[in-house]
């Protein structure tokens, strides 16, 4: 009978090459925005966001304190604490945003990325502390001493109508920051509501905006309401729950941004929309059978760790399999460039196998 042919080999490869045209590398499609936007809107959209709202409430601070020691009304006072701490908060992001961008180093490999994540944890902080527990203690020692019987400094003030005027043009300037901070965010929120973009985001910078900015123009409301009330009827306790109302809105957001923070800290994953088109760059290279198990994990905003198991043709020379993992990596950061650090191990899909589950 006659003999067998034995299998042809393949023609060597070079690393990163190709060989039988099968390893060459994907073309590279743009990268697709989405709703956690791309690593140059999501940093610099921030920063101008927060040089905005630095502006607008170191303004607002000088004047709500002024109207405050002219006329000793309780929410005045807890409103310039609330603007002097956001003026605080903006310093601390913008700290955290330039820190961030610190390249990897030997005792901290996958950079610093999470620094922009550390400062709006304190920038939670702060708001819960000096913004939201000061109103509330202000709130109580004031109705304290208005039960008491003590007059109202705000009553019997000739300039009465300082905080009034104060809270108007600080509603327009709160107004103009916190238009700022949605047109920077138009384009990732993609018809998502407030709520759902701080869930959604990577970016820690425009969410504590948004939010502080939010909760700005509803406190001035409230301060609005008790110093108005309080002039009308005489009575001082509108103005002091005023300046309650205030730190319970104040402490209720600084417990969201927190807990936001704090889930970004601990390792957030890539949204769903960055893991499909991950998923998508690896199937599509040549050599890759398919992708067995995955993770990903935002190592700082704009930076992302991943780890892949990926199926290759059984009986490939190793040469063979280096040149298919260099392909996919191209093609990965093709279509996602804040992939980072990519590890990709090479395996061989088995019927019925399911990745181990690991019990922490």
């Amino acid at each position: 009978p006659d003999a067998v042919p034995a299998p042809a080999r393949r023609a060597p490869l070079r690393r990163g090459g190709t060989m039988d045209g099968r390893c060459a590398e994907a073309p590279r499609p743009p990268p697709i925005p989405t709703s956690e936007g791309p690593a140059s809107m999501s940093e610099e959209g921030g920063t101008k966001a927060t040089i905005a709202a630095l502006a607008a409430n170191l303004a607002i601070a000088a004047t709500k304190f002024i109207a405050w020691l002219l006329t000793g009304a309780s929410s005045m006072l807890s409103e310039a604490i609330h603007s002097l701490a956001d003026t605080g908060n903006q310093v601390l992001l913008l700290a955290g945003g330039r820190r961030g961008t610190r390249g990897a180093t030997a005792a901290h490999p996958f950079g610093y990325g999470r620094q922009r994540y550390i400062n709006a944890f304190l920038v939670s902080i702060v708001l819960f502390s000096v913004g939201g527990l000061f109103a509330l203690y202000e709130a109580v020692h004031k109705a304290s001493e208005v039960l008491a019987g003590h007059g109202d400094e705000l009553m019997g003030s000739r300039w009465w109508w300082v905080p009034v005027a104060v809270l108007l043009v600080s509603a327009v300037a709160e107004s103009l920051s916190l238009r700022t901070a949605l047109h920077e965010t138009r384009a990732q929120r993609r018809g998502r509501g407030l709520l759902g973009f701080v869930r959604a985001t990577k970016s820690p910078e425009l969410p504590a905006v948004l939010l502080e900015d939010t909760a700005a123009l509803a406190g001035l409301v409230l301060a609005l309401v008790g110093i108005v009330l309080t002039l009308v009827t005489g009575n001082g306790l509108f103005d002091c729950i005023g300046s309650g109302l205030i730190g319970v809105l104040l402490v209720a957001v600084a417990v969201l941004l927190g807990h936001e923070m704090q889930s970004l800290l601990l390792g957030e994953s890539a949204g769903p929309e960055t893991e499909s088109r991950i998923v998508g760059a690896l199937t599509s290279t040549p050599g890759v059978e398919g992708v067995i198990h995955m993770k990903t994990v935002h190592t700082g905003p704009d930076q992302i760790l991943l780890a892949a198991k990926i199926a290759v043709t059984r009986s490939e020379s190793a040469e063979y399999v280096a040149a298919v993992i260099d392909a996919a990596e191209r093609t990965v950061r093709g279509v996602e460039p804040r992939c980072e650090y990519i590890y990709l191990e090479p395996d061989i899909r088995r019927s019925g196998y399911r990745p181990t589950r690991r019990k922490f």
